[in-house]
C-alpha cells in the first residue's frame, strides 16, 4: 500500500492551492448532487455550511450537530474549508483540529485560517490511521470523501472511536461501492487516489463501523455516481453518522 499512499500524496498536493475538483479525469468525488445551498447549519449558526468543497462528496457538517464549545476533529481536512466553518460554529470556546497527510494541504489550511483570522483551529500533519490525539478528547469527528482513500479503514474507525469522548459522535461523507470492483481496478493507485479503487461495499463499510463499537448508525444522502458505473459495479456517496456509547 506504500505506492497507493505515495500517489495519494502527490495527487492531493497539487490541489492544495487550487479550486480544481478531484473529479477532473476519472474520479468519483465532487458529486454535482451535493451543490445544495439550501441545507443550513443546525442551531449554532444562520450561515449555510459550505455546500460543495472541491474535494468532497457530501456535506457532513449538516448532520454533525455542532454546539458552542465542542472540540471537533476533521479527518483529512484538506484546504480547511469545512474545518474553518466548524470553527465558526463552535465559537471561541470550542476548538477544531484538522488532520491531513499532505504537507501542502496543511500549509493551505493554515494560510486560509490566518487570512480569516481564525484562532480556534489547528491543522496537523499526520496519517488518519494513527491520529496524534489523546483518548477521549474529541466531541465530534467529521470527514468528507477521505476514508475511502485509506488502505486500512478498520484502523481509521478504531482511531476515531479511541479519540471520541463517550457519547461523542461522527458525521462522515464517503464513497462506497455496489457490486464487485475488479482486481485490476483495486490495484491501480491512480484510481485509488481518484476515490474509486478504495471504495468498499456499503454493507461492509457499515459493518466495520458497527464492529468498532459505534451505535445509532444512520445513513443519509445516498447519491449514485454518474461518473463510474461499469463492469458490474457502481459507486455511491453516503453520509453516515454514529455515536460512541456512553460509559455505563
Amino acid at each position: 500500500m506504500k505506492d497507493i499512499k505515495k500517489v495519494i500524496k502527490e495527487r492531493y498536493s497539487a490541489y492544495a492551492f487550487s479550486s480544481e475538483c478531484c473529479s477532473s479525469g476519472e474520479s468519483s468525488c465532487c458529486q454535482e448532487q451535493h451543490n445544495d445551498s439550501s441545507r443550513w447549519a443546525s442551531d449554532v449558526s444562520e450561515t449555510p455550511w459550505p455546500s460543495s468543497t472541491p474535494l468532497g462528496c457530501g456535506i457532513p457538517l449538516s448532520y454533525a450537530g455542532l454546539h458552542t464549545g465542542d472540540t471537533v476533529l476533521d479527518l483529512g481536512s484538506g484546504p480547511g474549508i469545512e474545518a474553518l466553518a466548524a470553527a465558526e460554529a463552535v465559537g471561541t470556546e470550542g476548538r477544531v483540529i484538522g488532520v491531513e497527510v499532505t504537507p501542502e494541504m496543511v500549509a493551505a489550511a493554515r494560510s486560509r485560517a490566518s487570512s480569516q483570522n481564525v484562532r480556534n483551529a489547528v491543522f496537523l500533519l499526520a496519517d488518519i490511521e494513527a491520529l496524534p490525539l489523546k483518548e477521549e478528547s474529541v466531541d465530534v469527528a467529521i470527514s468528507n470523501c477521505v476514508i475511502n482513500l485509506a488502505p486500512d479503514k478498520r484502523r481509521v474507525f478504531a482511531e476515531v472511536f479511541r479519540v471520541l469522548k463517550p457519547g461523542g459522535r461522527f458525521s462522515i461523507s464517503d464513497m462506497v461501492s455496489r457490486g464487485q470492483i475488479p482486481v485490476s481496478v483495486r490495484k491501480n493507485p491512480e484510481l485509488w487516489a481518484g476515490c474509486i479503487s478504495g471504495a468498499i461495499d456499503e454493507e461492509k463499510y457499515l459493518d466495520i463501523i458497527r464492529e468498532t463499537g459505534f451505535r445509532d448508525i444512520k445513513v443519509h444522502d445516498r447519491y449514485e455516481s454518474g461518473s463510474v458505473k461499469k463492469d458490474g459495479y457502481s459507486l455511491v456517496s453516503v453520509t453516515v453518522e454514529a455515536v460512541k456509547p456512553k460509559l455505563l
